[in-house]
């Protein structure tokens, strides 16, 4: 027994040294572009993790919504109940575009969703600004991923972290982002017939 945990430890010690050589040399700080995509379920939930995180911080952010329309959800009452002096809420969207069936309408709110979240961005009091779901409105050709690229590389300020979310991120987009995850979806309840529910979904 005793064995074991001497050599336990002394593999925990060689391991801690490691990892404090590695640590050493991670000295500097920036905003981030973080991108959440792919099939798999939680790409916005894990996106308002990271809000909750920052209100938790006392740290001011924003969210812009582009597709998702009037809906409850959790997280935006949540958000514009208790904590509206941190986070400030844009729902600019009105529904996925087989919902609205207005492309013209959709891509003009998309545009004034662009333009909300670049006046965010800009905003220097902010820390972190979620676009919910902008890449689905940019694989709908709603927005020119080239300008978004350009603005989160040349204007976006050093210090702000920006999070976009939805399936289908443009490989652009994903070569200007510092933090890029690719939600891989293993199984998912609709499959079996089970509707989206509260506190899942939404």
């Amino acid at each position: 027994m005793n064995d074991d945990h001497d050599r336990h430890r002394s593999k925990m010690i060689k391991k801690k040294a490691v990892r404090d050589r590695i640590m050493s040399t991670k000295t500097m700080t920036k905003g981030l572009v973080i991108v959440h995509t792919g099939k798999g379920k939680g790409k916005s939930s894990a996106a308002f993790g990271m809000v909750f995180r920052c209100i938790a911080h006392g740290m001011p952010c924003a969210v812009v919504q582009f597709i998702k329309g009037g809906m409850d959800t959790g997280e935006r009452n949540l958000i514009k109940d208790r904590f509206s002096d941190l986070c400030r809420f844009h729902t600019m969207g009105e529904g996925f575009t087989w919902e609205t069936q207005d492309r013209e309408r959709d891509v003009e709110l998309a545009g004034a969703a662009w333009e909300k979240a670049k006046e965010l961005i800009l905003d220097d009091s902010l820390r972190l600004v979620l676009l919910d779901e902008i890449n689905i409105a940019i694989r709908y050709g709603y927005l020119d991923i080239d300008e978004i690229c350009r603005f989160l590389e040349e204007s976006k300020p050093n210090d702000t972290h920006v999070i976009l979310t939805g399936r289908n991120a443009h490989a652009n987009l994903v070569e200007v982002a510092d933090l890029v995850t690719d939600m891989t979806q293993v199984k998912h309840p609709f499959r079996s017939g089970i509707k989206a529910q509260p506190g899942i979904e939404f």
